[in-house]
């Protein structure tokens, strides 16, 4: 007899602590809203591009354009990509609650190291431009991706230069 009470009383105790999740029914990632004028929704399939103003996703408007280029081994902002980075920072001056993450990138050439290191100085780079014009310190976050996260997958010349860049991200974006 006490070898069948053992195995009952584990079998109520693992039943009682067993629950069901509140989420039952829902698939993928929980889904995050932040609301006010201007700022875009995180749904569980990414950025709502309807909250953001139209001049940000409009192709034809310059600020739809979030990425400076660099030259090999170097990150200065190229005269170029100056007005783009203008642009953006009067963006920003005249609308407040927004914020930028500005992300640096490399090419696969060099150490992880020295990309991830040059990759924040072109990150920086961009973020100092954009204070200097207008945007608020707190508006601006910089941070460097090295390597990790190329444009373009390809081992050559052309492949290197689409991933040495900084890409601007506004709220919601990131």
């Amino acid at each position: 007899m006490k070898q069948l009470v053992i195995p009952a009383a584990l079998a109520l105790l693992l039943a009682a602590c067993s629950s069901t999740p509140d989420n039952e029914g829902q698939t993928g990632a929980p889904v995050e809203t932040r609301g006010g004028p201007g700022v875009a929704t995180v749904t569980a399939g990414g950025v709502d591009s309807h909250r953001l103003p139209a001049a940000l996703t409009d192709p034809k408007n310059i600020l739809s354009k979030r990425s400076v280029y660099f030259d090999y081994d170097n990150y200065e902002v190229k005269a170029e990509y100056k007005d783009l980075v203008a642009a953006h920072a009067k963006f920003l001056t005249e609308n407040r609650q927004f914020k930028m993450l500005i992300q640096g990138n490399t090419d696969e050439r060099g150490s992880r190291e020295y990309n991830l290191a040059l990759g924040q100085k072109r990150a920086d780079a961009v973020k100092r431009m954009l204070a200097l014009l207008g945007a608020q310190e707190a508006q601006l976050e910089s941070v460097s991706l090295g390597e990790e996260k190329p444009k373009n997958e390809g081992h050559n010349d052309t492949a290197w230069a689409e991933n040495r860049r900084a890409d601007m991200l506004y709220s919601g974006e990131f």
